[in-house]
């Protein structure tokens, strides 16, 4: 039987309480990781875990998006400034993953096996 994913358990859920508890404290400021870790009395690892969960709870609740920005950190909140350059920031980053994807990996390997499906 497959595991269920880890930010659908119950314990990612607790800690998904605990972090919006806290981001809630804080606002109208928002806090950076360590300041939540120190906050929630929580490890990092459950933290991580904690956002991620409270993420996918967001979403499906209606509840205001968890930003991250590096001069802010982590907020709730439905700010248009705030969540257009979270937005930007995301897509940015993944498009430059994709590129360093694209350029170190599979052109190699075009290169390399010209005759290759997968690639």
């Amino acid at each position: 039987m497959p595991r269920a994913s880890r930010r659908r358990g119950d314990a990612a859920r607790r800690h998904a309480d605990t972090v919006r508890f806290v981001l809630f404290e804080a606002r109208p400021d928002g806090l950076d990781f360590l300041q939540v870790v120190r906050a929630t009395d929580l490890s990092p690892k459950q933290v991580r875990s904690g956002i991620g969960a409270l993420k996918d709870e967001a979403a499906s609740r209606g509840w205001p998006p968890l930003t991250c920005a590096w001069a802010v950190g982590y907020e709730l909140g439905t700010d248009r400034a705030a969540l257009e350059a979270y937005e930007r920031a995301v897509v940015s980053r993944k498009l430059n993953e994709f590129r360093r994807f694209i350029t170190g990996i599979v052109a190699p390997h075009a290169a390399a096996h010209p005759g290759d499906k997968w690639v």
